[in-house]
């Protein structure tokens, strides 16, 4: 059996996101394996429901297998975000097509993209636009306007960095891209076309209180006890506080000095959108100012970060979901995790150590929630089994 997969934060699952995997299927006849971020997004911030709901709902909705995406992977660049995941995918053994959305319609610009990466003087000159100030994606956008204004373009529409990121990674591995148009509503925006909004917008519903059941699928899950970062305030000002700055230097995304900025801020202001908004510059987005914060609670450095993918852990699986799952065991490049108290004790040191961050970051993200649950929740939650 082959499988086809997904990397996502279904942070939540909603109608656009059960369109791609109608779309997808349209395309092949194969089960879809959902790569998800765990607890934490790449945007820095907290999943609004935790990964055992989200995964569920994604298997109740058209995905056959979730495994996660951990912590140390799922809150960095989008270069290191789509280089992980394109390795669990190949790490599968039996994964055919990585499928992922982007809003260019024509998507040769994309493949061209990719392709400009392969020159060292074009990666040079990200270098050298990186020195001068800009940041990541302001870099890139840069360098491919000098070899055409339409590549520059393409890259700045939502999705299509990160899809360039997984073409580039693709081309390590025998897994072919499936690429799908994104319809609707645009990534991030406060639109809503017929029963379609972004998740962004629909997070902000949940969190105010607005009526959102238009957006998701019926069987949602229950949002009763969403997350909020904001919760986090005094504990990550309090965790920023006792590190030096040599320390908060060897968190990701801190480069030429911005460790200083952070050290001087949480000092000088009292509350986190106080903090953030003193840090903010043209090149320190709050996305990556966020994913700092939120690593330094989770002890992750670059080091971390440095350590190649070692596991694949289940979430939520169906009953093609443990077809998968018997090809992975036969074919699979890394450990199968379906049992955490076993698969972890199984695990290299090396291994355990981005283990015990995922271990961690449920035992935070609780406390971004109103009712805080009880420590060690990946131990006592079993592997969610959907029946059809």
């Amino acid at each position: 059996m082959r499988t086809n997969a997904v990397i996502c934060e279904y942070n939540p699952f909603h109608n656009g996101h059960r369109y791609q995997l109608e779309r997808i299927k349209e395309k092949s006849e194969n089960p879809i394996t959902a790569i998800m971020s765990g607890n934490f997004t790449q945007r820095g911030d907290t999943a609004i429901i935790n990964k055992f709901k989200r995964a569920e709902t994604a298997v109740k909705n058209g995905v056959d297998l979730v495994v996660e995406l951990p912590s140390v992977y799922a809150m960095s660049s989008a270069k290191s975000f789509a280089e992980a995941g394109v390795k669990i995918a190949d790490a599968l053994g039996c994964c055919e097509h990585l499928c992922f959305s982007v809003e260019e319609s024509n998507q040769k610009l994309l493949y061209e993209i990719s392709d400009a990466f392969e020159s060292e003087s074009f990666n040079e000159e990200i270098k050298l636009n990186m020195k001068a100030g800009m940041y990541y994606p302001q870099a890139v956008e840069k360098a491919l306007f000098s070899i055409s204004p339409a590549l520059s373009e393409a890259v700045q529409k939502p999705n299509n960095i990160l899809a360039v990121e997984y073409l580039n990674a693709l081309k390590h591995t025998d897994i072919k891209p499936l690429i799908i148009k994104r319809e609707f509503t645009r990534h991030d925006t406060n639109e809503v076309t017929k029963n379609m909004a972004s998740a962004s917008n629909i997070r902000k519903m949940i969190l105010s209180g607005e009526d959102y059941s238009d957006y998701i699928p019926k069987n949602k899950p229950d949002f009763s006890n969403p997350a909020d970062i904001n919760k986090l305030e005094k504990i990550i000002i309090y965790k920023l506080r006792t590190m030096s700055a040599e320390e908060i230097k060897q968190i990701p995304d801190v480069s030429e000095g911005l460790e200083n900025r952070i050290f001087s801020a949480v000092r000088e202001y009292n509350s986190l959108e106080e903090i953030l908004m003193s840090i903010k510059t043209k090149r320190y987005t709050l996305a990556r100012i966020r994913r700092i914060m939120l690593s330094s609670l989770l002890g992750i450095t670059k080091d971390e970060l440095k350590r190649e993918v070692a596991y694949i852990r289940v979430l939520a699986f169906n009953e093609n979901g443990a077809k998968i799952m018997s090809e992975i065991k036969k074919r699979g490049k890394l450990p199968l995790i379906v049992n955490v108290a076993d698969g972890y004790k199984a695990l290299a040191e090396s291994a355990k150590r981005t283990f015990d961050i995922d271990l961690l970051s449920s035992d935070i993200y609780s406390l971004a929630t109103d009712k805080t649950e009880s420590s060690g929740l990946d131990f006592t939650r079993a592997v969610s089994v959907i029946k059809e």
